[in-house]
C-alpha cells in the first residue's frame, strides 16, 4: 500500500500530546543558570534502549556535541537518553569544547545509570563560547524525568534560544492492531536554512522498527519536511534530529514490506512536517507563515528546489511582510531556480488569485489581494506546466524586528 491509498482516518493527530505520550519515555528540563532566568537545560529518557536514527547538519564547523553524538549513536545505533542544553552552542570551540562535550554525556549517564554510549547530547546558543561546565554539571544533577505534560513542557521550554513558541506534534495510528505512537518537539527561529534538517528536531516512538529502517525512513522524511524550510539562509553548526524508537508498543517489526508500514511512514511524516511549519512560522520577527507549492514539474527534486528558491528569496519574504503582491519576485525566483523550466507555461496565483496565466499577466482587485496577504498563513501556488510532479515549501516573512533580533543576538 502506498501513502497515497492510506485512509487517514488511521492516523489521528493527539491533541495536547508530547514527546512523553509514546510509552516509555520521560523528560524534564530545569534551569541550570546558563541563562539570566529561563530553563536551558533538559533531557529525553527512555525506559529501554531505543532504536535510533539520525540527521546532522552539513556545515563543515559541526559543533562538538554532534561529534559525540555520532559516536555514541555508531556503537550499537541505539540511544536510551539526549541531554541537551541551550545559551551555549559549544560550536568552535576546539579540545576544550569536544572535552566538555564528552564530560556531558558520561555525567548524563552515571545520572541515569546507564552506558555512556546510550547518551546523545545537543547544545544551542552562542557560537564560539565555552561551557560553563559546573553549571551543566548542577543541571543533570537537578534533572527528575517524568511522564507528564508539565515535564515535557519544560523540556520545550528548555530547548529554546530567540524562538518565542514551543513546537511539539503527535500523532498516532494502529500497527497489527496496536496503538504506536510517535511524539515530537524542536527548537529554531533563526540560522534555519537546513541541508540535511534544521535546528533540533527530538522525535520519540513506541514502535517496533529496526535502526536502519527508520535512518532510511528519516532520511526520505527530512527531504520533504525539514529540508523544505527557510527563515534566512543560513545553516546552523549545530543542525540535528534524532528519532528513537522503544519498540514498547510491541508491534511486529516494521519493515517496508509490513502491512502497515505506510501507516506508519505516513504518521512519522506528518509529524516532522508538523514541527518543519511550527519552525518556519516562528522565525525571529516573523509575522506569518508561506507556503508554497509548485505542480507541474518534471521532477519532485526540480519542484521543490524551486519551491524553495521562492521562499527563501528576501524579495518575495519582504513582500509578503509588506502585504505586496508583487508576482514579479516570485517568477524571478522561479527563473533563477538553476531548474529548466518554460518561461512560456507558467501561473502564479497567490491564494486563489490568479495573477500570471502561461506566463501572462492578469487582472486582479489589488485590495483582495492585500487583504489575504495579510493573513497569519499565505499559500503561493505556482504551475510550471511542464510535468506531472510536484514540491511543497515553507517559510516566513522578513521583517525589521528580524535585523533588531539578530542585530543583538550576544548582548
Amino acid at each position: 500500500m502506498t501513502t497515497s491509498e492510506l485512509n487517514l482516518a488511521d492516523i489521528k493527530k493527539i491533541k495536547n500530546g508530547t514527546i512523553v505520550t509514546p510509552l516509555g519515555f520521560s523528560t524534564d528540563g530545569v534551569h541550570a543558570g546558563l541563562r539570566f532566568e529561563k530553563k536551558d537545560f533538559g533531557v529525553i529518557v527512555s525506559e529501554v534502549p531505543a532504536n535510533c536514527a539520525a540527521v546532522y547538519t552539513l556545515n563543515s564547523f559541526q559543533a562538538a556535541p554532534l561529534y559525540v553524538t555520532k559516536e555514541s549513536v555508531a556503537v550499537e545505533n541505539k540511544l536510551q537518553a539526549v541531554v541537551v542544553n541551550s545559551a551555549c552552542a559549544n560550536a568552535c570551540t576546539g579540545e576544550q569544547g569536544l572535552k566538555d562535550a564528552y564530560t556531558m554525556r558520561n555525567t548524563c549517564a552515571e545520572k541515569l545509570n546507564v552506558a555512556p554510549h546510550y547518551v546523545a547530547v545537543a547544545s544551542t546558543g552562542v557560537i564560539g563560547e565555552l561551557l560553563d561546565m559546573e553549571k551543566i554539571i548542577n543541571g543533570i544533577n537537578l534533572l527528575n524525568p517524568a511522564r507528564s505534560l508539565q515535564h515535557a513542557e519544560a523540556f520545550q521550554t528548555a530547548i529554546l534560544t530567540t524562538d518565542i513558541v514551543m513546537k511539539t506534534a503527535c500523532y498516532e495510528t494502529t500497527i497489527d492492531g496496536k496503538i504506536v505512537t510517535i511524539g515530537g518537539t524542536a527548537k529554531g527561529s533563526g540560522m534555519i536554512h537546513p541541508n540535511m534538517a534544521t535546528m533540533l528536531g527530538f522525535v520519540t516512538t513506541d514502535a517496533n522498527i529496526s535502526s536502519d529502517v527508520l535512518q532510511e525512513a528519516l532520511c526520505s522524511i527530512t527531504n520533504v519536511s525539514f529540508n523544505q524550510i527557510t527563515v534566512d539562509g543560513d545553516t546552523s553548526t549545530n543542525d540535528m534530529v534524532i528519532v528513537l524508537a522503544n519498540g514498547m508498543a510491541e508491534n511486529n517489526t516494521l519493515t517496508p514490506d509490513h502491512s502497515d508500514w505506510a501507516s506508519f511512514y505516513e504518521a512519522l511524516r506528518l509529524t516532522c512536517e508538523d514541527l518543519a511549519k511550527q519552525v518556519a512560522r516562528d522565525g525571529e520577527g516573523a509575522t506569518k507563515l508561506i507556503e508554497v507549492n509548485v505542480s507541474g514539474a518534471t521532477t519532485h527534486e526540480a519542484a521543490n528546489i524551486i519551491a524553495k528558491q521562492i521562499v527563501g528569496s528576501n524579495l518575495v519574504k519582504t513582500a509578503m511582510y509588506g502585504a505586496d503582491a508583487n508576482w514579479g519576485r516570485i517568477i524571478c525566483s522561479v527563473g533563477y531556480s538553476g531548474v529548466t523550466i518554460n518561461p512560456e507555461t507558467v501561473n502564479v496565483s497567490i491564494g486563489d488569485i490568479l495573477m500570471l496565466q502561461n506566463s501572462q499577466p492578469q487582472s486582479f482587485n489589488e485590495e483582495q489581494a492585500k487583504a489575504y496577504l495579510q493573513r497569519d498563513v499565505v499559500i503561493v501556488n505556482v504551475d510550471l506546466q511542464q510535468g506531472t510532479e510536484s514540491g511543497k515549501a515553507w517559510g516566513c516573512d522578513l521583517t525589521y524586528d528580524y535585523v533588531k533580533i539578530n542585530a543583538s543576538y550576544r548582548s
